[in-house]
């Protein structure tokens, strides 16, 4: 096994995200960069993608047509847009390919899409991919269970002003951690904004409060307020790396394990 190279997709390579997977892939021992995506007749689409993403020529060039990538990889990793996202789950289940999916702001249609993919390939799913923010759901979900009803929850997170989803896909990821905590469905618990007059707080809610401004990676904080006492637990990213580090993580476990639906929690060990 020590002479095995991973073959790795990434999807959307030419945004941010992309060249950092790219620039990752390339950094880690036993893993190589075998195919690229762009969108559509994007102006991208041919470059070298090494070479685009800062590190060297690899001779991987850019594609706008996911299949035959998908095809030729052992795993995708996949921060692109839902709809693209569906439609990749649907070629790696073809190809048999793992799945490593980060990609934000997934309906419930969407996900089953993936539970469906992952009964032919490994789908690893997670709001984010940083290995604080998966200890954090962690503890989210046991301060949850431990404090109770009495204990109002909020979610306070902010991220850069490009950002086109709110609440993010980790804040609600907290959100359903909390709720899984106190047994209680979150769709039920969750208010996603508040305007106007808007009366006393209900208890047993789950609030969330989205903020929006400059180059900010990504913070997550935690409230339980209860009376004479509020415990706060949070997570503030201050470089992408750490989600690129986590998926490359992910793709070389998950390609080890039987087909199924996973999440990073799964991939550290935490549950």
């Amino acid at each position: 096994m020590s002479d095995y190279t991973l073959n790795i997709a990434i999807m959307g390579a030419a945004g941010r995200m992309g060249q950092m997977l790219v620039r990752e892939v390339t950094m880690t021992d036993g893993c190589r960069v075998s195919g690229a995506t762009g969108r559509e007749r994007a102006p991208h689409i041919g470059e070298d993608v090494g070479a685009l993403a800062g590190v060297k020529s690899l001779g991987v060039h850019i594609e706008d047509d996911p299949a035959p990538v998908i095809a030729r990889a052992h795993a995708v990793i996949d921060f692109t847009t839902p709809d693209a996202t569906v439609e990749h789950a649907r070629l790696c289940a073809q190809a048999n390919a793992a799945h490593i999916v980060g990609t934000t702001g997934m309906t419930k249609d969407d996900e089953a899409a993936l539970k469906l993919a992952a009964r032919h390939c490994q789908v690893v799913y997670a709001p984010n991919m940083s290995v604080g923010v998966n200890l954090l759901l962690a503890l989210t979900e046991k301060v949850a269970a431990v404090l109770g009803d009495d204990y109002d929850i909020e979610i306070v997170e902010m991220h850069h002003r490009h950002k086109v989803d709110a609440p993010s896909g980790t804040a609600l990821g907290l959100g359903k951690a909390a709720a899984k905590g106190r047994d209680v469905a979150h769709d039920e618990a969750a208010v996603l904004s508040r305007e106007g007059h808007t009366g006393a707080r209900p208890a047993g809610k789950i609030g969330y409060a989205t903020l929006r401004g400059g180059d900010v990676v990504g913070e997550h904080t935690v409230i339980f307020a209860g009376d004479g006492e509020r415990i706060e637990i949070g997570h503030k990213a201050s470089d992408r790396k750490i989600f690129a580090a986590g998926a490359v993580r992910a793709a070389r476990w998950a390609r080890k394990q039987p087909f199924g639906l996973y999440t990073m929690r799964d991939v550290l060990g935490l549950d």
